[in-house]
């Protein structure tokens, strides 16, 4: 008989849950609980063509996961019959700051680790340490797994993941690149091994994680060598609110007009991006569809982000020294044509010939889009984070990983 794991992400206003039963990888059924710490919430479950939505009042975290674990146990509705049958959780945290370098099971020092890591985690961290919590209450003698964001970039080397900056802010603070997307970028540079019967030891990739939030790694023989991502997930490529790689100078710029520390950290989270430069939105679909219709400001964002990708791209070819495969993953990196093409635009002198027709209108699907002469592999690979946390809780858990 397989194992049931349940797959929590806790954000600051939501729960995501989803139930995998484990080693046969067959997702049972998945659910969402919205708008938590409001006046009216709602929460949707589906299990197979089983769908069911309400609103509720869901001040807390403690609320949204009291109802989740009934309603995933409902008689009528539910995924399980009950919850006894849940044998392991999985949790997605964002930073697991210098210490948590791998999945690891839920203890005591564990805990206090996320919690030093809210610093550079403040939206994420605190949220996803409830949902621990919450778990552990809810669901006690279970195991339970935190899957951390940063782990699988820990493989870094100090010439990449060092900012040259005083050393001592290093010490003192841990002040360094983490890299963000892990358990996306783990998934997707192992299951493309697969597909290719190759040993991830003898690979070379760059994955190309391209969403509302982006970015790259180069992995070299399986590990991570650089990510585009730093102490926050704020550095790197452009994105849909984010707005990446900036001349830090203009920081105390804008604060001599005026702007305070929060206030800047706010533009360059959740005002820039895709949305600043767009005036519009940031959704890729719209803004390609607004270029399409003659909108400059639209033509404007979506020349620059998929420049800073082009950029990112060729710079990790030259840091790897011998590319063998490209993977685009994410929502726009498996579902855009469009983006897809302009970035291996004009890429022939470095290796990648992508073939136009199997590129058109490709979505969320495995497959080799670059031409039989190309060089460089060009694929596209949906990611599933999801079942990779579940790998990571099964491994750690059952295998004694």
């Amino acid at each position: 008989m397989g194992k049931i794991i349940l797959i929590l992400n806790s954000g600051s206003s939501s729960l995501k849950y989803e139930l995998m039963q484990m080693p046969e990888r067959k997702r049972l059924g998945k659910g969402l609980v919205e708008r938590i710490g409001t006046s009216m919430g709602k929460i949707t479950q589906t299990c197979g063509e089983k769908k069911v939505s309400y609103e509720m009042p869901f001040p807390d975290h403690k609320v949204a996961m009291n109802e989740a674990l009934k309603l995933m146990s409902d008689k009528d509705s539910g995924i399980i019959k009950d919850t006894s049958e849940i044998k392991a959780v999985g949790h997605r945290v964002l930073h697991g700051g210098s210490k948590c370098i791998e999945s690891m099971l839920v203890t005591d020092d564990v805990i206090k680790h996320i919690e030093e890591a809210v610093a550079w985690g403040p939206l994420h961290n605190p949220p996803n340490l409830i949902g621990i919590r919450e778990a552990q209450k809810r669901l006690p003698g279970v195991p339970q797994v935190a899957v951390f964001d940063t782990a699988f970039h820990h493989t870094m080397p100090p010439h990449v993941y060092m900012y040259p900056l005083p050393k001592e802010y290093y010490k003192k603070y841990g002040i360094r690149r983490y890299g963000f997307h892990g358990t996306s970028h783990k998934f997707v540079s192992k299951r493309t091994a697969e597909i290719l019967k190759k040993d991830p030891k003898d690979l070379n990739m760059i994955t190309c994680h391209l969403g509302n939030g982006s970015s790259l790694a180069a992995v070299k023989g399986g590990k991570v060598f650089d990510t585009s991502m730093g102490l926050t997930p704020l550095e790197g490529l452009m994105m849909g609110t984010r707005c990446g790689d900036i001349d830090p100078a203009i920081l105390p710029y804008l604060a001599k007009h005026g702007f305070t520390a929060a206030e800047l950290d706010n533009i360059m989270n959740k005002k820039s991006g895709l949305l600043g430069i767009s005036c519009l939105t940031n959704d890729m679909r719209d803004i390609e569809d607004a270029a399409e219709k003659g909108n400059k400001d639209a033509q404007l964002a979506l020349d620059m982000f998929v420049y800073r990708v082009k950029k990112y791209l060729g710079s990790y070819m030259a840091a790897l020294g011998k590319t063998d495969v490209i993977v685009f993953t994410g929502g726009i990196g498996e579902n855009d044509g469009i983006s897809r093409r302009m970035i291996c635009e004009n890429m022939e002198s470095l290796g990648i010939v992508l073939d136009l027709d199997k590129n058109e209108g490709l979505r969320g699907t495995e497959a080799v889009i670059s031409k039989p002469e190309s060089k460089i592999l060009v694929m596209t690979v949906p990611t599933n984070e999801e079942l990779q946390i579940a790998l990571d809780v099964y491994e750690i858990v059952f295998e004694g990983k």
